[in-house]
């Protein structure tokens, strides 16, 4: 991307298991090259049970030029998770870590958020990273934590990206995300044939969204059960 505009992703690896029931994290590698982007946001980084061991090989990730951001306890030791609680993010060369944090999400379900303050070439940025609940009141719950949190930040241009969960409307969310704003977004579930619009963007006020879409390059439509959507941005003026 050019130095004017960010491109930042958000994918559901689904463990790297593909809808043929193969795991493949180089098919998911190679469709997370395809997007193009400087971030790439991900759900279901790593594999379900403790230690929650990465589904996506830390060598196999430095190895294709991207930077594992550390939010999680994994460090490089082989195999360990690389996020928090399956989320994870990449970023390119161009872009540079300034801070991390994770959190854990209320809910039945174990849940968590991660937090990447970065330097991009568009100006300082933050990234919240999350994969929201089954069950809406604890969506609701969830995004109420991660606003708590944000509140007791010095601002930043902030991006909330991930798997939602949010099937019906957005407008509950919407409400409870006070500050930011969800962008529209695209079908990206289930990959084979996509109607629900579960990935999605929200940006602060002092960003906007030049473009967005879904990834149907091959072999996005097998790798997982989840598209990646992406969304170019920019600092508004």
């Amino acid at each position: 991307m050019s130095a004017s505009r960010l491109r930042i992703a958000s994918y559901n690896l689904q463990k790297c298991v593909g809808l043929d029931l193969r795991r493949r994290p180089d098919r998911s590698l190679k469709v997370i090259e395809g997007l193009g982007a400087d971030v790439v946001v991900l759900q279901e980084a790593d594999k379900r049970l403790p230690p929650r061991p990465a589904a996506l090989p830390h060598g196999m990730i430095e190895d294709d030029g991207w930077q594992i951001v550390p939010v999680g306890t994994g460090g490089h030791r082989p195999g360990a998770s690389i996020g928090w609680h399956g989320n994870a993010m990449l970023i390119r060369p161009s872009v540079k870590v300034l801070t991390t944090a994770h959190l854990d999400l209320p809910g039945l379900e174990p849940r968590g958020a991660i937090r990447v303050d970065l330097e991009t070439e568009i100006g300082p940025m933050r990234v919240i990273g999350l994969h929201l609940g089954l069950i809406r009141r604890h969506r609701l719950l969830q995004v109420a934590a991660i606003m708590r949190c944000l509140r007791e930040l010095p601002h930043l241009p902030t991006v909330m990206a991930g798997d939602f969960n949010e099937w019906g409307s957005m407008m509950p969310l919407d409400t409870m995300a006070q500050g930011l704003r969800f962008l529209p977004g695209v079908p990206s579930f289930p990959a084979a044939r996509p109607v629900a619009r579960l990935d999605r963007f929200a940006l602060s006020d002092d960003l906007t969204a030049l473009d967005q879409g879904v990834y149907l390059g091959k072999p996005a439509r097998v790798a997982s059960d989840h598209l990646p959507v992406w969304a170019d941005i920019v600092t508004t003026a």
